[in-house]
């Protein structure tokens, strides 16, 4: 197993706190150890209270890596399959438009669940579409998840389903059909299949506001000036109180991600001898899923320059492309406030770093890739 130079990991952590980063936590988990651990900075808007390592903070679209694990739970018991049209479990998704020059058609493709998964259902991240309003003026804090994401249907999809990328509310309507298929919420389904069979004890959805709840670190934003600045304790994704959102509405701490990274580096298997996956269920996350012309789009409006991505995460395809010594395989996924996870099934090996800090591009475009190679690279 690859010896990683620990020591460089906690210079560049503390570098960060140094260069205006307000908190930095960090773990990395090899074959079901922890080999490293390091937080600093600190967690009020003052800055004065030191970060602690049970902080809690908004994963926002990390969500997204365990709405496609309990999505592969119900895959591998044969109750979904990938290739089943999206309407067979939300009917309002038989019937879809699609947006062209002369206004909306009826969709040529059929969308299916690897369309909704691999963020090429044609859908957009638009939190004020017209459905969205409508429903929310009707039902208020109480409106569902199912209601929200069958509203989506009233606005016309960006492409047809297949043909290009594009980050989008694709994983809230994944949410949706779990909650068909399981006749749970979805939150009661992360419960039962992820959160306790693998001892993950902090994680649970935010609301729409979480300015009172205790642990949770102060949420920064980059601004215009890039300066990190505070910023309200919101979670815009939680569109109602009911609202269970799979792409990015959850609550949680670096401890109980590297939980949840750990058991799929160790192919789907946690730390506690508790199975979540099958190892084959694991590598079908990890397979490219993206033509070359949806390669493109995430290059150019994700900057994930020689990645592909799979079922909700991205893939590291060509490592030599974007000169990283990081091996083929690499995979996961990160949040709007700039945290990640990373994980390699060969070394068996999970990367997990938190941060709080909303719009900062230097957390993808550097921070990730740095401790990427830091910790998985030659």
């Amino acid at each position: 197993m690859k010896e990683i130079d620990l020591q460089k990991i906690t210079a560049y952590l503390d570098s960060l706190v140094e260069g205006g980063v307000p908190s930095a936590d960090c773990i990395v988990m090899q074959d079901h150890k922890q080999v490293y651990r390091h937080t600093v900075g600190t967690a009020d808007a003052a800055r004065m209270q030191l970060v602690s390592q049970d902080q809690l903070y908004l994963m926002f679209s990390m969500t997204k890596v365990q709405t496609m694990t309990a999505l592969m739970t119900l895959v591998e018991q044969g109750r979904v399959s990938l290739s089943d049209p999206v309407g067979k479990y939300l009917p309002a998704y038989n019937d879809l438009m699609v947006e062209t020059p002369d206004g909306p058609v009826p969709a040529k493709t059929q969308l299916q669940m690897w369309h909704l998964v691999s963020m090429q259902s044609g859908l957009d991240y638009d939190l004020a579409r017209p459905g969205i309003v409508r429903v929310l003026k009707e039902r208020g804090p109480q409106a569902t998840t199912r209601e929200i994401v069958d509203a989506f249907t009233e606005s016309p999809l960006k492409f047809e389903p297949g043909s290009h990328f594009l980050y989008s509310l694709s994983h809230d309507v994944v949410a949706a059909v779990i909650e068909v298929v399981s006749g749970m919420s979805f939150g009661e389904y992360l419960k039962k299949t992820i959160w306790e069979p693998v001892g993950m004890t902090n994680t649970f959805f935010a609301k729409p506001d979480n300015a009172s709840l205790p642990r949770l670190a102060q949420q920064w934003i980059c601004n215009e000036r890039g300066e990190i600045v505070p910023m309200e304790q919101t979670c815009n994704y939680q569109l109602s109180e009911a609202y269970e959102s799979g792409g990015a509405g959850l609550i949680s701490c670096a401890e109980d991600y590297a939980r949840l990274g750990d058991m799929l580096a160790c192919g789907g298997i946690a730390a506690n001898g508790n199975r979540i996956l099958q190892p084959a269920s694991v590598e079908q996350i990890k397979q490219n899923l993206l033509g070359e012309a949806s390669r493109r789009d995430i290059a150019m409006t994700m900057g994930r320059v020689g990645y592909g991505y799979g079922i909700g995460m991205q893939v590291l395809m060509e490592p030599a492309k974007i000169g990283s010594t990081s091996p083929v395989g690499v995979f996961g996924w990160d949040g709007a406030a700039g945290s990640c996870v990373t994980m390699d099934t060969a070394s068996r090996t999970a990367l997990v770093y938190v941060e709080h800090v909303r719009n900062h591009g230097y957390s993808y475009g550097n921070i990730h890739p740095t401790l990427r190679d830091i910790v998985f690279g030659e």
